[in-house]
């Protein structure tokens, strides 16, 4: 039967019943662990007791009311991540994409409401992914997911990261941020180096620039830190983030400083379900755990062993894996085989992994991974690498 949905994805041929932590089960009982985590989205796993009681207390009260009233579970979350980030101010939505969008509008209004509306231009940087409405696929450049659907979206200039002389020269009277992802996911967590991230700050400061950080991926405790950006010591001053926000329910949010969002008054931005109670409720249930103790120092750790687990395995498999990247639980492994090939394997074997641009998979399990399930997701990698080395044995 043909399906009815836009074939707008290349779906394995999986489908999943049900969660529990690390684990995915099939209608057949087929356990897969999950080094995917839906896309760096069940950060805290799958059914995490804290979080379905919390969305179950919800919904035997309210879902939605709209942004016409006032929502106190918007405004007690609001408020925890202004207590924990540098930002004074938040603005909840529902995927990253809109999260980006809001922060291009923040900086654009910041400059024309200081009198500057000719500064509207926005520098990404090679190999960013921004989201797929039409300004945040301008913002993120890459051809191969604008073509086809018209002229692209004025407004954005791109350089390679670390061109320092690029980026000289592209910066003028019109430009107004510039945005960045401390690590990029999409396109094959590639790492910024943190020293180019106070670079970076720098360089907004000297021109008059506000400086956005899109951590959709990477926030949210996924490298060790709440937000991958403390790692560096500086601050920006709008930040995206989305994913692992909800802990698989969609929820996304831009942070601003009160400053950058100086423009941003009533009528000028807004959304009909984000913020609404149900999203509030699960939101403020995923800080509760990552914000408990002890927990961002457990997933630097789980991070850590993992990394070096992956090291020897690298060693013993050196055809296959190339080089290990990331930080913390947002690693990367770079082949010597297809990716999506290997992801195959990788699903033969019962594991889920993400491919990602430059021949990259991507090993995004959830926060609250354990040792066990580390050496069992290992263990499965060896046996999808031995798989490709049997074939290049033959080949021989």
């Amino acid at each position: 039967m043909t399906s009815a949905l836009l074939p707008t994805y290349v779906r394995a041929p999986l489908a999943f019943e049900r969660g529990e932590g690390a684990w995915l089960v099939t209608e057949g009982g087929e356990r897969y662990l999950d080094f995917g985590a839906g896309i760096a989205v069940n950060a805290l796993g799958h059914a995490h007791p804290h979080l379905v009681g919390a969305l179950t207390e919800q919904a035997n009260r309210i879902w939605h009311t709209s942004n016409l009233f006032e929502i106190p579970g918007g405004e007690r979350l609001g408020q925890r991540f202004a207590e924990a980030t540098f930002a004074d101010v938040v603005f909840f939505c529902n995927s990253g994409a809109e999260a980006n969008e809001a922060a291009i509008k923040i900086a654009r209004k910041y400059h024309a409401v200081g009198g500057h509306p000719e500064r509207y231009r926005i520098v990404t940087f090679a190999g960013a992914f921004h989201g797929r409405t039409l300004a945040t696929l301008a913002a993120g450049g890459q051809q191969k997911y604008m073509e086809g659907f018209g002229p692209k979206v004025e407004g954005f200039d791109q350089v390679p990261a670390g061109d320092w002389a690029a980026l000289e020269a592209v910066i003028g009277p019109e430009t107004a941020a510039l945005m960045i992802e401390p690590i990029q996911g999409e396109g094959g967590v590639r790492v910024i180096p943190h020293a180019d991230l106070r670079r970076l700050r720098a360089i907004c400061d000297a021109n008059g620039l506000l400086l956005i950080m899109d951590e959709v991926q990477t926030g949210i405790g996924r490298t060790g830190k709440l937000f991958a950006h403390e790692w560096s010591g500086i601050t920006p001053d709008i930040m995206s983030a989305a994913k692992g926000i909800g802990g698989g329910f969609p929820m996304g949010a831009c942070l601003a400083t009160r400053e950058a969002a100086r423009g941003m008054t009533a009528g000028t931005h807004g959304t009909t379900f984000g913020g609404n109670p149900l999203a509030m409720a699960v939101g403020n249930a995923v800080l509760d755990v990552v914000l408990g103790e002890g927990f961002l120092d457990q997933v630097a750790h789980s991070g850590l062993l993992l990394k070096q687990k992956l090291a020897a395995l690298r060693d013993r498999h050196p055809h296959v894996f190339e080089e290990i990247r990331g930080e913390g639980l947002m690693l990367g492994l770079k082949l010597g085989v297809p990716n999506t090939d290997f992801a195959a394997a990788a699903r033969n074997v019962h594991l889920l992994v993400i491919p990602a641009g430059d021949n990259i998979v991507r090993l995004l399990p959830p926060l609250t991974i354990g040792a066990a399930e580390i050496d069992a997701a290992v263990q499965r990698l060896e046996a999808a690498a031995s798989e490709f080395e049997a074939v290049r044995g033959a080949a021989e």
